[in-house]
């Protein structure tokens, strides 16, 4: 048997993970003292729910190596492998933690993927292990394919508001209360594992044309690879970009995920994105 195993990063929830046969392992997010599973003891929509409220932002930490080395034991016992596939080593210790349990366990059969993304980029990556898998592929072929194909992996996503990234420091009061007043919208990617402001934008359709645009510019969306779009919070609030979305792609059938803590937190609600291979 062949197991996937990521991160909850990935936004893969846990029943979707039953029903591809994927392991979501759990990062745990923190309101103030009380501490929550990613995904597991938290919904997405309870921490956006959450963060409303919040007086300061939550902050997450990564699974212990006791959490993966749970899986990998298993795999052992059954003489099975695994391809663990992890939220970028430059945003989280989440693959040192992977890292640390595979030498715990002490079992070869275990490949280690840094995925060097996050969010809609590491979804992507999962879902083409997950085709690498049907294929018949085995587990080290899935990890060497992955490492060579994930500098393609591409994400793009505007903030709707900058509360956020003022809360969390990223964003001065000055210059979020005139980005505010003069309606900019910035556009943040994964880049080099890192995430980074890609562009400004004023009001909400130019941003949604300028995500595009960027698309553009990092040479088009490779439609031979899985691809997705996002949101944060409420879906209805990104209808429009939807539309917009379905337009450029001449798709009606797009996968829709919804993005959890890790960008969440400091995006707020009302972002959407996009994640992808680029040609």
């Amino acid at each position: 048997m062949l197991h996937i195993i990521t991160d909850s990063t990935s936004d893969i929830t846990q029943v979707q993970a039953a029903r591809e046969d994927l392991i979501v392992v759990p990062l745990h997010n923190l309101f103030g003292v009380e501490e929550y599973l990613d995904g597991v003891t938290i919904s997405t929509e309870e921490f956006y729910q959450r963060l409303a409220t919040a007086e300061d932002l939550p902050t997450s930490s990564q699974p212990s190596p006791e959490e993966f080395l749970t899986h990998f034991n298993r795999c052992k016992e059954e003489g099975s492998s695994a391809v663990v596939i992890t939220i970028s080593s430059r945003l989280s210790g989440t693959f040192q933690s992977a890292c640390i349990a595979k030498d715990m366990c002490e079992y070869d059969e275990i490949y280690l993927v840094d995925s060097f993304t996050a969010t809609l980029g590491l979804n992507s990556l999962v879902q083409y292990a997950k085709i690498l898998r049907e294929r018949g592929l085995s587990a080290k072929q899935i990890a060497e394919e992955l490492e060579d194909k994930k500098q393609k992996v591409r994400v793009f996503a505007l903030v709707d508001t900058l509360k956020y990234l003022k809360k969390g420091g990223r964003l001065s009061a000055s210059a979020a209360l005139a980005g505010t007043l003069l309606n900019i919208k910035p556009i943040i990617e994964v880049k080099d594992g890192v995430v980074e402001v890609a562009a400004k934008s004023r009001g909400i359709q130019g941003a949604y044309k300028k995500v595009m645009e960027l698309v553009e510019e990092a040479n088009g969306i490779d439609m031979e690879f899985p691809y997705c779009i996002g949101y944060t919070g409420d879906i209805n609030l990104t209808q429009n970009f939807d539309v917009h979305s379905k337009e450029y792609l001449k798709k009606q059938d797009i996968t829709k995920v919804a993005i959890g803590s890790t960008i969440g937190v400091h995006v707020g609600p009302g972002a959407c994105g996009i994640g992808f291979f680029s040609n």
